[in-house]
């Protein structure tokens, strides 16, 4: 018997005779017997391979095989749109057989979650954030909504899994399995990474496990890179290529995203944009029209990324480069979905570090490497976040339950420093001791407790934005630095339109907006990109050994590259190159990548004045003879006060550590070390 003649009968009927597939991919019929079988199952495929279907399916089979009551399964997603995409989808498939579909998370409305509490559906949408409160929330009977959870699916594992959104989805896994008396099946979904075993190793920690499909690299695409010097540039061409097609333009910043699009319809062309600080109706429109149009132009931040469907692209460009070969693998895989269509990707430098890591990262697609899906160390921050929101949950606790549970949902940790850490909380007053049970303390009502504990659901801390309105219409967010100074005349773009302020309502958070013919600016504070060593050591490589194979260069890019040939030393990674400019200042060449250079900084600043770093190298005042590159791996890093406090504005919870656990954390995400 075939894996497909094992689906329940209604299942194959519907994909035969409903659907009209002749055939499941390989992924898909490679996913039917672990995933029936009750395995915890990583589901390896590119983009638009059909990992979605091949969870799904299967799923829906053992539903109905086994009588699944209640909502049974939780498909998590990292971003909204994902799920309001997936929603169509899956309440087709579902409906087919009789299950229903819900979506949950902040932006659907109470009356819509009080239907669903009320007539639970078989498969719930939702966020890490949304479960979160939901465990959390006095409206939701966890007891009787999460007893029926037989299997959670999360899509884009690998996206959670780079951050600490990752520690908190496995956590909250960990206390949702506390309700219920089944074993809960976790699936994973996954574009390419080097190391599936061992991510889902950390996904699924206990349990038979089975990863499926395959982590190999394909090389057969059209990859160009071409070095236009500026954003201006950059529309300039976009403009003169692909006339008549659809074309997907990513910007790794939103400020960029705005300006391109803005610039393009100055140029005449139907532009679209989405990116995170738009308002969902915002982006909905334009991922909407940009589905149904075929000459056109959306520039899109790494919200379009990930798997959301805006239809058949004809190309994908990049303005600069992503930092990652995994983000490269990500945004190139939207094309190429036709019969016959091969995947393409143009980059376009606007300046020539950027052509640099272009060059890197192609370099390393060519040689077919991708980065392993690491979580990152040292989680605490997180386990401060999951003490407090399940005492929020439980109400109280026995200190040895809440050390325990917490052992349990992180066992990479070490027991006794989390036992330490729930010590702390209780000194510093976040938890409070009272006849020996641990509950919510004064600390954490008045840090956290706004509009009931909201901030306290996210790993991730956003910047104050304020809401940006034209009439009863909400445009997107603004970033309150660009509404400062004394201009009269207050321009901003929103959305690639240019609006004018009229009014702000600092006390509302409310920006009130009318449009404006032209001009306007675009800002947001966001976190640098981090190059990885490997990214580096390949951008040196090219600078040896010249561009990599199977990678076109434009004339420009050519000429570009030859220049920089030229003034670059490239040496071995072991010392570095030290090169003297005529101005005085000092650039010490490394490639040795963002968290090393950041430690190398550090640890020379008493024979060096460091001006800045990146991943390639140091930029220096002075420099005193004989200095030398430190060993990173035989180094002990320690951290001043002022250091700590500064380092620590990233990484949320962190006012919540002791001294000792914040170095830990700092020393293993900022400079990839440990502290002795």
């Amino acid at each position: 018997m075939s894996a497909f003649d094992r689906l329940h009968p209604a299942v194959q009927y519907h994909v035969v005779n409903t659907l009209g597939w002749s055939a499941l991919r390989p992924t898909q019929l490679e996913a039917i017997d672990p995933i029936q079988a009750g395995l915890h199952c990583l589901l390896l495929a590119p983009t638009a391979a059909g990992k979605t279907e091949a969870a799904v399916i299967p799923i829906l089979s053992r539903m109905l095989t086994e009588t699944w009551p209640g909502t049974s399964v939780l498909y998590i997603c990292p971003i909204k749109a994902l799920l309001n995409n997936l929603e169509h989808r899956l309440s087709h498939y579902a409906g087919l057989v009789g299950r229903r579909v819900a979506v949950w998370h902040g932006d659907v409305s109470q009356s819509q979650k009080q239907r669903s509490l009320r007539d639970a559906p078989d498969i719930l949408l939702t966020t890490p954030e949304s479960i979160e409160g939901m465990l959390i929330s006095t409206r939701v009977e966890r007891a009787t909504w999460f007893a029926n959870l037989r299997a959670v699916v999360v899509d884009e594992l690998h996206a959670f899994a780079a951050g600490d959104r990752g520690w908190h989805l496995r956590s909250v896994m960990h206390r949702l399995e506390h309700y219920t008396p089944h074993p809960v099946q976790r699936i994973g979904l996954s574009a390419t990474v080097s190391n599936p075993d061992e991510l889902l190793e950390w996904f699924a920690p206990t349990g038979e496990r089975m990863v499926v499909g395959s982590a190999a690299v394909s090389t057969d695409a059209d990859v160009t890179i071409d070095h236009v010097g500026s954003l201006d540039n950059a529309a300039t061409v976009i403009d003169r290529l692909h006339r008549g097609s659809k074309r997907l333009v990513f910007c790794d910043s939103r400020s960029s995203a705005e300006q391109l699009s803005s610039a393009l319809r100055g140029k005449g062309i139907r532009a679209f944009v989405s990116h995170a600080s738009l308002s969902q109706s915002e982006r909905k429109l334009a991922e909407t029209a940009f589905a149904e149009e075929k000459d056109c132009v959306i520039v899109a931040t790494s919200t379009l990324e990930l798997g959301i469907d805006v239809g058949d692209l004809d190309h994908v460009i990049q303005i600069d480069s992503p930092s990652t070969v995994s983000s490269f693998l990500q945004r190139m895989g939207r094309t190429g979905r036709r019969a016959g269509a091969i995947r393409n990707y143009l980059f376009l430098a606007t300046n020539d570090d950027a052509l640099l890591l272009a060059l890197g990262i192609a370099r390393k697609w060519s040689e077919r490497w991708v980065e392993a899906a690491v979580p990152p160390r040292e989680p605490w921050g997180i386990v401060v976040q999951q003490a407090l929101a399940a005492t929020l949950e439980r109400g109280q606790w026995v200190p040895r339950e809440l050390v325990a549970l917490l052992v349990g949902a992180f066992p990479e940790l070490p027991p006794g420093d989390i036992a330490a850490l729930v010590q702390h909380l209780v000194s510093e007053g976040y938890l409070v001791s009272d006849a020996g049970l641990l509950q919510i303390g004064a600390v954490t009502e008045r840090e956290f407790g706004r509009s009931h504990y909201l901030d306290l659901l996210a790993s991730f801390s956003g910047s104050p934005l304020l809401t940006g309105r034209f009439g009863s219409a909400e445009v997107g967010y603004i970033d309150p630095t660009v509404l400062t100074g004394e201009k009269a005349d207050r321009l901003i773009l929103l959305g690639g339109r240019s609006w004018r302020v009229t009014e702000i309502e600092w006390k509302r958070r409310i920006v009130w907006l009318e449009p404006a013919k032209e001009g306007g600016t675009a800002r947001w504070i966001g976190g640098g990109r981090g190059m990885g060593p490997e990214v580096s050591e390949a951008i040196r490589a090219v600078l040896v050994d010249g561009p990599p194979d199977g990678v076109t260069l434009s004339k420009r890019a050519v000429t570009k590259l030859d220049e920089l040939r030229e003034s670059i030393p490239a040496p071995g990674t072991t010392s570095g190159a030290i090169v003297r400019h005529d101005d005085g200042s000092i650039r010490w060449w490394t490639f040795s990548g963002t968290n090393a250079n950041r430690s190398y900084a550090k640890l020379i600043l008493a024979s060096a004045q460091v001006r800045k770093f990146d991943g390639l190298g140091l930029d220096l005042s002075m420099l005193v003879e004989g200095t030398v590159l430190p060993d990173l791996h035989n180094t002990t890093l320690t951290f001043s006060t002022p250091e700590l406090e500064l380092a620590s504005k990233g990484i949320k919870f962190s006012e919540c550590l002791p001294a000792d656990l914040l170095e830990r954390v700092i020393s293993a995400r900022l400079y990839g070390a440990e502290v002795r």
